[in-house]
């Protein structure tokens, strides 16, 4: 195959845009769709390859892997092994345990199905995965795994049923990624299924280009649809951002953007000359490495400076990048491509006994809890703190909504409930102490929680059972004469925002549908009065928790660092936990506190500032140690100090006004 400059050159265009958006620069905020670049690359040259072969009847499949092994795996095998030390030291041992199950996935080349399992709520953000980046290795070599076997067999049913069979696959594809991008995003941005499509867009270009050498195109055409391709490129890396629903119909922007360049580019053009000159072609060589690396530098970095890294820290890193990535690519990238210094049997029998020691480091400390035993122990009495993790009731429903249906509801405390607890998280942590108080208070609550739903009839959906789940339990209460008193917690906040912690997640009303910002707040104020009426009709009182303030530093994590990287004793690190103004904290609750005035005379607030934000400064810690146990939930301590003042508010005469 003749070699093209630009298709390098498309390489830079790619994993440029890439590093700035994982460094956080807000201006390549579609930064990510250089990844969609690279499908559509991949697909081009691999259906290149496989047809020529074909064509000369030497194609072979064990030829095949064995060309995608010395690709893919001496690179990625030295970086998940230098990875490794750096993870031992900086890595707390639930940090630890989620990369040593990426180390197995990665070597299984599955680690796109591991980071879409975890997407959830309480998983670790995205940009503290060191390996997050392989999911798109994970999807191309699935990809490749059947593909040259059903591309061998469509081409001896004829070439009509090749085209045939695979534009099926494509609109298949396409029509998967644009549904699921709204019904389930986090799967179709990392599953194959809907990424597909956008390999195949490059598979038919190699079609075309193979079939129609014959076909020029005069120069004007060629300069315009090229000029259209980098424009098309430009646009969705400076214009698209993460609330971008993707891949979707979204993706074909890039990816026809890329398909225009690879048909109509050449060094004739100005796009391929300016594509194809020597510092874009020098980029697009190193681009696999500069790809590996980036992303662990990054999230160790992040690791390892307690306070995000500023963006002077990152221009550092990103250019650091390169160095490692030309380091990669001369002394392990081109040697083992080299077959006359590397032959099969070297290469299969390498990669087999490395994958074995992977998986086994990383079975081992999946098992062992992030090696918890080995390393760290000194840090184990933060983890003494009961947290969400650990509260009654909560973790009983999150995966398990046929409890719900069978109405095996939780009851805090002692005898029939008079009072029920409704929520999200947020509710969740307060059960075990309140069920310890009501215990002492001879008093009994129903108590249900729901992971991100909104307590409330007609309400959001940020978790796909939470119709089912607030459904059965605003039933349940309805139905029961003996409750007098509905008490509705929640992290309120996010059914205005959605989720502001960098996890990709979306808002959806209670039939499924994708809300915009706009929409959420209408949704939320219609949602609350129909929940008001209905409780107030069937002679309900309703009290309404103020959500906890919400802080930038998660508190278990800051107080591990400070001890593990500056020896600061831990009750010290607790004192040192950050604060915000009470400003800051009106500040993050603004559209629904408006709401909440709305209805001050229909319900009771109670209002948790009094508690957490003495002299009017909000903090995360008390006398040395954490109320909270991440960025907003409390833990027991924090529940202690709020269980007590909320039921003497709610069994006060007040309530009864």
């Amino acid at each position: 195959m003749k070699y093209r400059p630009e298709i390098d050159g498309l390489r830079a265009i790619a994993v440029i845009p890439i590093i700035l958006f994982h460094a956080g620069f807000e201006t390549f905020s579609g930064g990510f769709i250089g990844v969609d670049i690279f499908f559509v690359i991949s697909g081009y040259l691999i259906t290149n390859v496989i047809n020529s072969e074909l064509d000369q009847d030497r194609f072979s499949i064990i030829n095949f892997y064995e060309r995608r092994a010395r690709r893919i795996l001496p690179a990625l095998f030295l970086l998940m092994l230098v990875s490794i030390p750096f993870a031992w030291f900086w890595l707390l041992p639930l940090e630890m345990k989620y990369y040593s199950q990426s180390l197995v996935a990665v070597s299984l080349f599955a680690s796109n199905i591991l980071f879409w399992l975890q997407t959830g709520y309480f998983d670790p953000s995205s940009d503290l995965k060191p390996l997050l980046h392989t999911w798109s290795l994970g999807v191309e070599e699935q990809f490749y795994l059947f593909f040259p076997i059903i591309l061998i067999f469509l081409r001896k049913s004829g070439s009509r049923w090749t085209f045939s069979s695979l534009t099926l696959i494509l609109i298949l594809s396409l029509g998967i990624a644009e549904w699921a991008s709204y019904a389930f995003p986090s799967a179709s941005f990392y599953l194959l299924l809907a990424r597909v499509f956008e390999l195949l867009i490059g598979s038919f270009a190699a079609f075309y280009l193979q079939q129609s050498n014959q076909i020029s195109f005069n120069k004007s055409i060629r300069e315009f649809t090229s000029l259209l391709g980098i424009i098309l490129i430009a646009y969705a890396t400076f214009f698209f951002n993460k609330e971008t629903p993707f891949p979707s119909f979204y993706a074909l922007v890039p990816a026809l953007g890329t398909v225009l360049i690879i048909l109509f580019s050449t060094q004739e053009t100005a796009v391929g000359k300016f594509i194809g000159n020597k510092a874009f072609v020098s980029i697009g060589l190193l681009s696999y490495s500069a790809y590996l690396y980036h992303q662990p530098l990054f999230a160790f970095a992040r690791h390892r400076i307690i306070f995000e890294p500023t963006k002077t820290t990152f221009i550092f890193l990103s250019s650091f990048v390169f160095i490692l990535a030309y380091l990669s690519w001369y002394f392990v990238e081109s040697p083992f491509r080299n077959k006359e210094k590397f032959n099969r049997i070297s290469i299969f029998t390498g990669s087999i006994f490395i994958t074995i020691f992977f998986i086994s480091f990383g079975l081992f400390g999946h098992l062992s809890n992030g090696f918890e035993n080995y390393r760290l122990k000194d840090l184990k009495q933060v983890y003494t703190i009961p947290d969400l993790g650990t509260s009654l009731c909560h973790r009983k429903w999150l995966r398990n909504v046929n409890e719900l249906k069978n109405e095996d509801f939780c009851t805090l405390g002692i005898g029939d409930p008079t009072i029920a607890i409704i929520g999200d998280s947020h509710a969740g942590v307060l059960f075990t102490y309140a069920d310890e108080y009501f215990k002492s208070m001879s008093i009994s609550a129903l108590a249900v929680t729901g992971e991100l739903c909104a307590p409330l009839i007609n309400g959001f959906e940020l978790s796909k059972h939470c119709k089912e789940v607030m459904s059965a339990a605003f039933k349940k209460i309805i139905d029961n004469p003996k409750i007098k008193t509905v008490i509705l917690v929640a992290r309120w906040n996010i059914y205005e925002t959605g989720l502001s912690d960098k996890k990709k997640s979306s808002l959806q009303d209670n039939e499924g549908r994708a809300t915009t910002p706009n929409e959420n707040i209408t949704i939320f104020r219609r949602s609350l009065y129909k929940t008001l009426e209905i409780l107030e009709k069937n002679n309900k009182k309703i009290v309404i928790v103020y959500n906890v303030p919400e802080f930038d530093m998660h508190a278990y994590n800051f107080i591990r660092k400070q001890h593990l990287f500056n020896d600061v004793p831990i009750a010290t690190a607790a004192g040192m936990l950050p604060k915000i103004t009470i400003q800051k904290y009106h500040t993050q609750n603004y559209g629904v506190f408006s709401v909440f005035n709305e209805v001050k005379d229909r319900v009771r607030f109670f209002e948790v500032e009094r508690i957490f934000c003495p002299e009017q400064v909000c903090e995360q810690s008390s006398n040395g140690l954490p109320l909270y146990s991440d960025t907003n939930h409390l833990n027991m301590i924090g529940a202690k100090m709020l269980v007590p003042e909320l039921f003497n508010f709610i069994l006060s005469k007040s309530v009864e006004k």
